[in-house]
């Protein structure tokens, strides 16, 4: 079975620059390139399962490709910051930019392609508004239920759980408490929920398991207000009517960070994504169910 292969990355900053890991799938000389990032408390094996089948699809078709899955900084291998106001959208577009330079540099990056869960489709409305930031403006843009705004009720509970948790006395424990949190994502099997979130702990020195990020990444998260959660929706509004990438959204069906009423507003107005909806499934889809699979893979590579 295919794995993908880790690599490192050193970002600019203010402080002197910071470590990035990314996971790398397919081809390394390719040049078309899927980027997959995350969310909030998530990290780069998340899209195992979609990387796969990207990689299965193009080769099927005689085509190249490389998956490249980021652990934004601050989760999984990645550094953390020694400032915690700097876990922001802005650092992890920039970091991104600094990724895709780096890569075109290894080889030339001719098609680009995006796919963000939550945060990372934040990152990527970001990203695909300037495309003069990039080697390659991004062709498609998956928004993984996630959009230019985002409901208070959603946030507030993402706000009560992020940062917390642990140590936990086994894997399992970790498991079971993660599958609570976790419950919007959806049914999953068993298989399926171990995989998905067993790499999101690391061992302890004292034999427990911790949660992979920095707990500080809910710093900036405190002083969110409903109010100021308005202004940045007004902002990221601009942002969006900037896009002109093909732009498919998913929205879980009862997702409770994107509401029905902001997604159908989506569809009319910047890049008119096309929307398409998972019944069973809150925040967020995670792209390990056959449909949700197929709906990015004939969206990025159509038959």
């Amino acid at each position: 079975m295919t794995e993908p292969q880790l690599h490192q990355l050193e970002c600019p900053d203010a402080a002197g620059g910071h470590r990035m890991a990314y996971w790398q799938w397919g081809q390394s000389d390719s040049a078309a390139v899927v980027l997959c990032v995350h969310g909030l408390t998530r990290q780069g094996r998340d899209f195992d399962v979609l990387a796969r089948a990207l990689i299965d699809r193009a080769s099927a078709h005689g085509q190249s490709l490389r998956v490249i899955c980021p652990d934004v900084v601050g989760r999984g291998a990645s550094a953390w910051l020694g400032d915690p106001a700097q876990y922001h959208p802005t650092t992890y577009a920039a970091d991104m930019q600094a990724l895709l330079a780096h890569l075109h540099v290894q080889a030339p990056v001719i098609q680009l392609d995006w796919v963000g869960t939550s945060m990372g489709g934040i990152i990527g409305m970001i990203a695909a508004a300037q495309p003069q930031s990039l080697p390659q403006p991004i062709r498609r843009l998956v928004l993984n239920d996630v959009g230019p705004r985002l409901s208070w009720v959603g946030l507030s509970r993402i706000k009560q759980y992020v940062g917390r948790g642990g140590p936990f006395a086994s894997m399992q424990d970790a498991l079971d408490v993660m599958r609570q949190n976790m419950a919007s994502f959806g049914p999953h099997t068993d298989a399926q929920w171990q995989q998905l979130n067993t790499p999101m702990f690391k061992p302890t020195a004292d034999g427990s398991w911790a949660l992979h990020y920095d707990p500080a990444i809910a710093q900036p998260l405190q002083p969110l207000t409903e109010a100021i959660n308005d202004q940045s929706s007004q902002v990221m509004q601009a942002l969006y009517e900037r896009i002109t990438a093909q732009t498919l959204l998913l929205r879980g069906a009862d997702s409770d960070l994107l509401t029905r009423e902001d997604a159908q507003a989506m569809t009319q107005c910047g890049p008119r994504a096309r929307l398409l909806e998972f019944a069973g499934v809150g925040h967020a889809p995670t792209l390990m169910a056959a449909d949700q699979v197929r709906a990015v893979l004939d969206f990025l590579l159509p038959v």
